[in-house]
């Protein structure tokens, strides 16, 4: 294994210690701030169009897209954070299909910013993105979002940033940030592609790499073939490889992204060299481990359950009402509450929610009256698919009584910001606190995050 990097760095550099951003002294400011401070500072998410200015190829068939708020207001946000846009695949006048996509500028300059897509042939919207959007299309966009993200303080600026293919794009928005910012940091970048030409951002990192002497940059090829002319390292990431990059890795804040196998196996590795956990953020293009886990064992478990029926006789099924959804997806596989994997987006739940139950031999009650009756609580919570009522009380979050008695209901985040557990409210109130994950045209047509919400009334819910 080959670890190489040049550089050409000035020496006898002077800075302050550590990174801060440039609004966090106006968060923590105790007098109301100006009204060009409040601007930049990346508070809350709002909705609001942008129009594209420019579109860069990238290597590793991506495409970056630079736009611009239509309103003329600069986009506040934090390294590392992602948009939700609606794209209208299926033409004017048709519901949009929404994604939220990296992005891979830097906050420090807000009067324009980046989203990178990486065209997946298979996907939906990658391919229209690549085709359509051009210098003039505007685009609804809701945003910023996520809480994987640089700090806005940190004095022991001491960062690994690791990537596998487009998880590259919320990395270079926090390598970008680094380098424009004043202040003392020191950041590794391990960055692992397929091919010698497919690492995007190659030329500007080797450029930061060799002009910031606060960063170092490293490549590995993976497990794929290496053409004899290759100077970087091999193999997939590994406890030797991260100690290689980053001896002192457990002193330092891990970020990475990327594919989840590759982020199952980092987090895995990264305790093992003595990382915290605590000092681990990763960002998932669709769905957790938590969040895959589960899936896995409702899938074991439905697959089970079908064996069992075929081997029992047919009138033993007649009259009972098993309540499963089908565990396989219209679209390829993926955790509930995510759609398939389009590389440098992260799932949304628009169009993945689960499908209506499969014929298993009985029929399932309609009448909300006629559900079984589960929990307790003061409210009650009746859903439709599932042909169940739940009992919660005011004070509980709905998400969580829900999954424990039983609704299948996709979640990612849980917190309010990336709108995978949307579902659709068909009577009642609720008390929602969210944090961006839903637009307001959703909000009128019913929709609501159970995450961040509790019940004020009781409710039907169609889930």
């Amino acid at each position: 294994m080959t670890v190489t990097t040049t550089s050409i760095r000035a020496s006898g550099i002077q800075r302050i210690r550590g990174l801060e951003m440039p609004w966090n002294r106006v968060l923590r400011a105790t007098n109301q701030a100006a009204g060009a401070a409040r601007a930049l500072g990346p508070w809350h998410p709002q909705e609001f169009s942008a129009e594209c200015l420019e579109t860069i190829p990238e290597a590793g068939g991506m495409m970056t897209f630079v736009f611009r708020r239509t309103d003329g207001a600069p986009l506040a946000f934090r390294s590392g954070q992602y948009l939700n846009i609606a794209f209208p695949v299926h033409g004017e006048g048709q519901e949009p299909v929404d994604r939220n996509y990296s992005i891979s500028s830097a906050p420090t300059e807000p009067w324009t910013f980046n989203i990178t897509v990486k065209r997946e042939e298979q996907g939906l919207v990658s391919p229209w993105v690549h085709r359509h959007v051009r210098p003039g299309t505007v685009l609804e966009m809701l945003g910023p979002i996520g809480a994987f993200h640089l700090p806005d303080a940190e004095r022991r600026a001491r960062f690994l940033f690791l990537a596998a293919g487009a998880g590259i794009t919320p990395i270079i928005s926090m390598v970008r940030t680094i380098h424009a910012l004043p202040g003392q940091a020191d950041v590794v970048v391990l960055y692992h592609g397929a091919e010698p030409g497919g690492f995007g951002f190659a030329k500007e990192l080797e450029y930061i790499a060799a002009v910031d002497e606060r960063i170092t940059v490293y490549y590995s090829l993976g497990d794929r073939s290496v053409p004899g002319d290759w100077e970087w390292m091999l193999g997939r990431l590994t406890c030797h490889m991260i100690e290689q990059v980053a001896p002192d890795a457990n002193g330092r804040h891990v970020y990475a992204c990327g594919p989840e196998g590759y982020l199952n196996n980092a987090a895995k590795l990264l305790l093992e060299v003595g990382v915290d956990d605590t000092s681990i953020h990763m960002e998932f293009f669709s769905g957790g481990r938590q969040t895959r886990l589960e899936y896995q064992q409702e899938l074991a478990y439905a697959e089970d359950l079908a064996g069992e029926m075929a081997e029992a006789p047919e009138s033993q099924f007649e009259q009972q009402n098993l309540g499963l959804y089908d565990p396989a997806p219209a679209t390829p596989p993926g955790p509930p509450g995510a759609l398939p994997t389009e590389e440098g987006g992260r799932g949304s739940a628009s169009d993945a929610a689960p499908g209506p139950p499969p014929d298993l031999g009985g029929t399932p009650p309609t009448d909300p009256q006629e559900f079984a009756t589960v929990g307790e609580g003061s409210l009650t919570m009746s859903f439709l698919k599932s042909g169940l009522k739940v009992r919660i009380d005011p004070d509980q979050r709905i998400l969580p009584v829900a999954k424990q008695a039983g609704v299948r209901i996709g979640a990612n985040c849980q917190e309010g910001m990336c709108g995978s557990c949307k579902v659709i409210k068909l009577s009642g109130e609720v008390d929602m606190n969210h944090q961006g994950g839903i637009r307001a045209r959703e909000i009128e047509a019913g929709k609501f995050l159970p995450c961040c919400s509790t019940a004020s009334t009781d409710l039907v819910i169609d889930a």
